[in-house]
């Protein structure tokens, strides 16, 4: 039985037509899913009960489970286990600040890229997350964060796995939920975190999009970068800052810096002029976060004067720069912390 979740519009209007019903349901359905974030058919009391039976017949209205519910000691952060259709499961992360409500969410089971110090590359990949599985994620985190009588106001794919290689299903799923019709999320609202797939961002640079990019760099030359995030043998650091130039001479759009501190590793004084020297001139943002632990990697988050110290020689440079505060790591929420095990 296939999931409503993974129909664009073009194709919940085919299907209706198929149906031998008015084209006018399609756009019933769309609210109904996305407007209303409606969850079982009986709720969809603007279609005639005998096309709510044949649908309920036809198609699930989501396959995700909650399988376990965390929520961090200061209750700002609150991490979901979700069982899938197939039995795997992934993690999603709500974090709530006093001006906004972000979805954390996951693009893929698992992880391919190996990073030295991220718990779900340690899984390695079990496969790609389909258009319908990431678009719910974020229909879940919309009712979750309604509950409390808030909106969600941002996503970033910065869950499990690497976006851009699974390029389609991530950028089919926030064109839904960019749809006007439907959810209405605007494109700045959403970010997209690679750890440097140069393939991906070519191809999302000609997108001319206005969803925000970001770069999982955290080291600035390729033996460093090499020993931490393997992918940069593939696609060392020359060949992405050329793509991310590229990237800004198109869409004249910010693009962030995402750099885990690592206590003696990549927090020294030369680390961050490498970095003040790649990034100089350029519209880029550096956000620094010292190191969430995760069990299997041996390296200490950066002391506080560390992390200060390295954020004023990007700061120097004329690049802005900042701290970010950690969140949930007692739940193990953070960034880099997120491996499907319950």
């Amino acid at each position: 039985m296939k999931n409503l979740y993974d129909l664009s519009w073009m194709e919940i209007q085919l299907m209706i037509s198929d149906l031998g019903e008015p084209l006018f349901r399609a756009e019933q359905i769309w609210q109904g899913l996305y407007q209303k974030g409606w969850r079982d058919f009986s709720d969809f009391t603007t279609l005639p009960k005998s096309l709510r039976m044949t649908l309920s017949g036809q198609y699930k209205l989501g396959e995700m489970q909650v399988e376990k519910e965390l929520t961090s000691q200061d209750g700002t952060t609150r991490k979901f286990l979700y069982r899938l259709a197939d039995g795997a499961a992934i993690e999603m992360v709500l974090m709530a600040y006093p001006d906004r409500q972000t979805a954390c969410i996951s693009s893929q089971v698992g992880c391919a890229m190996g990073c030295s110090f991220c718990a779900t590359g340690d899984m390695g990949l079990e496969r790609n997350l389909t258009r319908g599985e990431i678009i719910e994620q974020v229909m879940q985190a919309a009712a979750l964060v309604r509950e409390g009588k808030k909106t969600l106001t941002n996503v970033v794919l910065m869950g499990m796995g690497e976006p851009f290689h699974n390029y389609e299903n991530v950028m089919g799923a926030i064109s839904v939920l960019n749809d006007p019709r439907g959810f209405n999320m605007g494109s700045r609202r959403f970010t997209i975190s690679t750890v440097g797939i140069v393939p991906g961002i070519e191809r999302f640079t000609e997108e001319n999009s206005q969803i925000n990019l970001a770069i999982s760099l955290h080291a600035a030359d390729d033996q460093l970068r090499s020993k931490m995030i393997p992918i940069n043998k593939r696609y060392p650091i020359d060949a992405l800052m050329e793509a991310c130039d590229e990237y800004l001479a198109r869409t004249r759009r910010r693009v962030t810096v995402e750099w885990a501190l690592i206590e003696g590793v990549n927090d020294t004084p030369e680390q961050a002029n490498k970095l003040a020297r790649l990034l100089k001139g350029k519209l880029f943002h550096v956000n620094l976060i010292q190191l969430n632990p995760v069990n299997h990697f041996p390296g200490l988050p950066s002391g506080d004067a560390q992390a200060a110290s390295f954020r004023g020689i990007i700061q120097q440079a004329g690049i802005p720069c900042t701290v970010r505060q950690r969140r949930g790591i007692d739940i193990q929420a953070g960034c880099g912390q997120l491996a499907s095990k319950s």
